[in-house]
C-alpha cells in the first residue's frame, strides 16, 4: 500500500513539471528604434561684391540646417588660402521657418589671398550629420590717399613696419607714410611717386615688397644702393629703417665701397646740411631741403630733413656703412 501511494506521488510530481514550464510569461519584444532624420547643411558667404571683400571687411557666413531639431550645433571653418584661420567654432542652430534651423558666424578679413568657409553637423541622438563644400572669396584692396584716416591706413602702416617701412603710428596718411611709400616704390623699381594705389597695397598687405638685406652677416649697420636710391638700417640681419634718399649726380658721383662713421656734426651748417654724419672726407648722410627722386647732391647720401633726426640718432661712431 505504501509503495503504490509513493508511485503516485512521484507520478504526479512529473506531470506537474511540464505545467510549470508552459506557465512561464514570454519576454516582450524589444520596441522599434526610433528613426533619425537626416540633416542637410548649407552656408554662403554674405556682404560680398561680385564674390570678393574689401580688406578689414567683416564677411557674414549664414547657413541652414534642415530639418530643424532642437539642442543641435554646426562647427563653421574659415580658411585663408587653404590654411584654417580659426579652430572649428561651434555654433548653435537657431529655429527658422519651414522646419529649418540657421547659424550665422563671421570673420574679419585681415589679409591678401583667398578666403574660404565650410560648416559641418556632427551627427547626434536625434539628427544625422552631413558637411558642406568649401564657399570661397577672394580680398581687394582700396587706393590710399594723403590725409586719409580709416582703420586700413593703419593696417597698412603695420604691415610695412613690419618690412622695415617705418612710416609712423596711428590711422592717418601722413607726409611721412607718403615718403615710406616712396621708399617702397624705388625698392622695388616702380614709379618713383607717394602714391598707394590699390595694387601696391595689397601687395603689402600679403608682405611683399620688403629690402633683401646685401650684408646680412655685418652687424648693425647702413646700406646704400645707389640704383634704389634709398638708405636702409640694418640689424641682426633685417632692415629696420628704410628711407628715401638722393645720392650724388654723375658729376660728383658718391664714393662707394665699405666705410664707417666717424664725425656727426649736429644742427644745420652753412650749406644747408642738416645733422651730418660723415663717414669718409666730406661725404656724410645729411637732411636737405631738396631730395628729388634721383641722384642729385654732390656726393653726400641727401635725406629729408623731416626722417634726419631719427636717422642721426640710429648712427653711432665706427659703425658700417656700404654703398654699391
Amino acid at each position: 500500500m505504501i509503495r503504490r501511494l509513493a508511485l503516485a506521488v512521484g507520478a504526479a510530481a512529473l506531470l506537474a513539471v511540464p505545467a510549470t514550464a508552459a506557465a512561464a510569461p514570454k519576454p516582450s519584444p524589444a520596441p522599434p528604434k526610433a528613426e533619425v532624420p537626416n540633416a542637410t547643411v548649407k552656408v554662403e558667404p554674405t556682404g560680398l561684391s561680385g564674390g570678393k571683400a574689401t580688406i578689414l571687411d567683416t564677411v557674414t557666413a549664414k547657413g541652414t540646417v534642415s530639418p530643424y531639431v532642437p539642442g543641435q550645433f554646426v562647427e563653421v571653418t574659415f580658411y585663408l588660402n587653404g590654411q584654417k584661420v580659426t579652430s572649428h567654432h561651434r555654433v548653435a542652430v537657431e529655429q527658422g521657418p519651414n522646419e529649418t534651423g540657421t547659424f550665422e558666424s563671421d570673420v574679419i578679413v585681415r589679409a591678401a589671398g583667398k578666403y574660404a568657409v565650410s560648416a559641418k553637423h556632427v551627427a547626434t541622438a536625434a539628427l544625422g550629420g552631413d558637411s558642406t563644400v568649401r564657399k570661397s572669396w577672394t580680398v581687394t584692396f582700396p587706393n590710399l590717399n594723403p590725409g586719409e584716416c580709416t582703420d586700413v591706413v593703419g593696417a597698412f602702416k603695420t604691415d610695412l613696419a613690419k618690412m622695415g617701412y617705418v612710416s609712423g603710428n596711428g590711422d592717418c596718411f601722413t607726409a611721412r607714410l607718403g615718403r615710406e611709400v616712396l621708399a617702397y616704390r624705388k625698392v622695388n623699381d616702380m614709379d618713383r611717386t607717394k602714391k598707394a594705389g590699390a595694387g601696391l597695397v595689397g601687395a603689402v598687405f600679403a608682405g611683399k615688397g620688403g629690402y633683401h638685406v646685401k650684408y646680412p652677416d655685418a652687424g648693425e649697420h647702413a646700406e646704400v644702393p645707389l640704383d634704389k636710391q634709398v638708405l636702409v638700417l640694418v640689424k641682426n640681419g633685417k632692415p629696420f629703417a628704410i628711407y628715401p634718399v638722393s645720392t650724388g649726380k654723375p658729376s660728383t658721383p658718391t664714393i662707394t665701397g665699405h666705410y664707417e662713421f666717424y664725425r656727426q656734426e649736429p644742427g644745420t651748417n652753412s650749406e644747408g646740411m642738416v645733422d651730418s654724419f660723415y663717414w669718409h672726407n666730406g661725404y656724410a648722410v645729411h637732411g636737405y631741403a631738396e631730395v628729388p627722386n634721383y641722384a642729385a647732391s654732390h656726393g653726400c647720401v641727401r635725406t629729408f630733413i623731416a626722417d634726419q633726426p631719427r636717422i642721426y640718432e640710429s648712427f653711432h661712431f665706427g659703425e658700417s656703412i656700404y654703398v654699391w
